[in-house]
């Protein structure tokens, strides 16, 4: 005998386009999104006896986010999300919880002779903004928001040494290396309890994306880094430091290697140690590493 042990489901890959038009300013603001909704509840009979009534057909999921679009702002995607997310468990009395993700792509302002475009943009990296959003019936609202897809690289200004040595290590010892990577961080907030909550709370959330991003991009450009470890646990404290509704903060950073090339073996060529100036960017294997800072009341979980 078989029993269904968990279940959700909904809308993914929905991608919304909305412009903000100030008639007396003529300028122009937008926004792109991709948003996921899924949702839980009591459906286990949609599965277990074909039963399609308990069913919010995904079409109307998807027709319910651009309406929501519509309707309510978009900005911060952290008030959009709870606002969304709280609109399925107040609209349908089986549902009890609602998943929204909410990747926000980059579009920069245009600077054309030196002055803002009001209606012209550029997508200037891959980066996005991105929020969770978990809505669940009587226990209020989880938001971790995030930073993906932000590539950096410093010519110098990081090492390596020190490290444990064994019978499998090959790795040399630097005190002078390139070093870059794909920031993705993330950082919970404390949980909230009502959409009003939320909303109370709208300018931390571009404020607190804007401190993590500088931060990070702080950190990594002026820290003479003795490890990735080391560089990712100051952002994080310095995060944490700027905003007491956060609850954790966490980063999860590969080591995008470039090695050194010995061209020695072309008429003696010095291309290594202080000499080195072409290296041989490498797509994988890669260093992969991860933390999560947490304030000093919290437990560590290692």
């Amino acid at each position: 005998m078989s029993t269904l042990a968990a279940a959700r489901y909904g809308k993914d890959n929905v991608r919304v386009y909305k412009v903000h038009r100030d008639e007396k300013t003529g300028i122009q603001t937008v926004v792109e999104m991709t948003v996921c909704v899924l949702l839980e509840g009591d459906i286990e009979t949609s599965y277990t006896r074909a039963d399609n009534s308990v069913i919010v057909a995904t079409d109307s999921i998807k027709n319910t986010i651009y309406i929501t679009a519509k309707q309510q702002p978009v900005t911060t995607p952290e008030v959009f999300g709870s606002i969304l997310g709280s609109h399925f468990i107040e609209k349908y009395s089986h549902i009890h919880a609602a998943h929204v993700n909410i990747v926000t792509h980059r579009w920069v302002r245009m600077t054309i002779d030196g002055k803002p475009h009001p209606h012209s943009f550029v997508k200037d990296s891959p980066e996005t903004r991105n929020v969770q959003v978990d809505v669940v019936e009587g226990k209020g609202i989880d938001i971790n928001s995030s930073i993906k897809g932000l590539t950096v690289l410093k010519s110098t200004g990081s090492q390596f040494w020190g490290f444990l040595r064994d019978e499998f290590t090959t790795l040399k010892e630097t005190w002078d290396r390139i070093l870059s990577t794909d920031v993705a961080a993330n950082w919970q907030w404390r949980p909230f309890n009502s959409v009003a909550d939320v909303r109370a709370n709208t300018a931390k959330f571009d404020n607190a994306w804007q401190a993590a991003r500088n931060i990070t991009l702080k950190v990594f450009a002026e820290d003479n880094s003795a490890s990735v470890q080391a560089t990712m646990y100051k952002m994080a404290d310095q995060i944490l430091a700027t905003e007491p509704l956060l609850d954790t903060v966490a980063y999860e950073l590969p080591n995008n290697h470039y090695f050194e090339i010995d061209l020695s073996w072309h008429k003696g060529t010095k291309n290594t140690g202080k000499d080195a100036e072409v290296y041989a960017p490498q797509s994988n294997p890669n260093g992969l590493i991860k933390c999560t800072v947490g304030r000093s009341s919290q437990k560590a979980k290692l």
